[in-house]
């Protein structure tokens, strides 16, 4: 006898709102623990990155002593086998031990990193010939470009060496037979899709390598990108080469995926926004080559055995040098009116007077005053979220005396 249809109407639909808020409470939930983990892991990162920094700096300058003495020993003793043989095997070590350290800044993204705008089939092509050498004859490589490919601002080497790197991989994972795939494209990534990655939605370029290996479980893929985690036998691999890749990506502004199913084979994508900046000239200029020169050089580091190593190198090379153990007394020399063609200075010294200030003084002089930085690892002092800008020259250490000879007469030339 009671109508109750307006009743069970609205209990239908407090039914249905309240399962919709059940629903958005737990995707509420779910975000927020998303976010969480996320946070955790920036953190975790952030801690990895401080200390890497600081151990890459003291270890670099380590290698440098050792590199440079090394150096000055072969040249001292031309014609003595026994001393050219251990020491081109402790030069190696050396070479070793400084790889290891820029993967780890590379991981951590603090790696100096020097962008430029570049287009995807000039970095294939550069890299054409280096990828069949180092991967054998038994694997094919198969290059997909398309031809409206977007351009990208990213450090031109340090992407090569990501792809290589990820070559590499996927030949070990089909035990060095078959083939790979290699390709970039376009992509327009919306919102959903980058929520939680670091990155906004728009125009995208993806870089595509894929094999047909063993593929990974779900267990190795959540541990692909942490430090020294690797699936290779001892010797086979340090387990940063995935490492060094995530970093460089995320130091770039991008972002990266793996997909793999085990049997069926792993598919890595790399994401690079778009750049609208014009190709650079790349016409190349043919300049005599010198070995040394006559030119005035001020040698500041704080570290005394790399100094001494450094002062020597350069007048073998027949540079008048000066010396100043950090930048407070550089700049005291400078301002006395001390002349030089160019200062060689650490990047990271003690005192009031930073690498940064002498470069500053060194650029408003008329003529401006070369500079070449060198350093283990910057900590941003002149670069900007450990990103050189063009007409800044770093000379990474640990370096030999060819790496120094170019790089001083560059800057002397520019």
């Amino acid at each position: 006898m009671i109508d109750i249809h307006e009743r069970k109407t609205a209990e239908e639909s407090l039914l249905r709102f309240t399962r919709n808020l059940e629903q958005r409470v737990a995707d509420e939930v779910g975000a927020r623990l998303a976010a969480e983990e996320q946070l955790r892991q920036a953190q975790k990162l952030e801690a990895i990155g401080g200390l890497t920094g600081g151990v890459a700096h003291d270890f670099n300058n380590l290698l440098q002593v050792i590199a440079g003495n090394l150096h000055l020993l072969a040249r001292h003793e031309p014609d003595n086998p026994n001393v050219q043989r251990r020491v081109s095997a402790s030069i190696a070590a050396v070479e070793r031990g400084a790889k290891l350290s820029s993967q780890l800044l590379a991981f951590a993204r603090r790696q100096p990193l020097s962008p430029a705008v570049c287009g995807p089939r000039q970095i294939f092509e550069g890299l054409g010939e280096l990828l069949q050498r180092a991967l054998g004859e038994t694997i094919q490589i198969n290059v997909r470009v398309a031809d409206d490919a977007w351009r990208v601002h990213v450090d031109r080497n340090q992407l090569e060496n990501a792809i290589l790197n990820l070559a590499i991989n996927a030949r070990d994972a089909m035990s060095g037979e078959g083939t790979i795939g290699l390709s970039a494209e376009n992509i327009a990534l919306d919102r959903p899709f980058c929520e939680g990655k670091g990155i906004v939605a728009g125009d995208y370029l993806r870089v595509t390598v894929t094999d047909a290996g063993l593929g990974m479980s779900s267990q190795v893929l959540a541990q692909a990108f942490e430090p020294f985690f690797t699936t290779k036998a001892d010797g086979h691999g340090t387990g940063l080469g995935l490492s060094m890749v995530f970093g460089f990506v995320k130091q770039s502004g991008g972002h990266i995926e793996i997909y793999s199913v085990v049997g069926e084979g792993t598919r890595v994508q790399l994401y690079f926004p778009r750049s609208l900046g014009p190709l650079p000239d790349e016409t190349p200029v043919h300049a005599p080559q010198q070995r040394g020169g006559h030119e005035t050089i001020l040698v500041v580091e704080d570290n005394e055995a790399v100094r001494i190593s450094a002062v020597e190198l350069l007048r073998e090379e027949g540079y008048q040098v000066l010396t100043a153990s950090n930048g407070d007394t550089a700049m005291q020399m400078l301002l006395e009116g001390v002349a030089v063609d160019l200062i060689f200075t650490d990047v990271v010294m003690p005192g009031l007077i930073k690498s940064s200030d002498l470069a500053a003084w060194a650029k408003v002089q008329e003529p401006a005053v070369a500079v070449l930085f060198t350093s283990g690892h910057t900590r941003d002092i002149i670069s900007r979220n450990h990103q050189l800008s063009p007409d800044t020259h770093l000379l990474s250490k640990p370096y030999g005396p060819q790496a120094l000879t170019r790089m001083v007469r560059t800057v002397l030339n520019d």
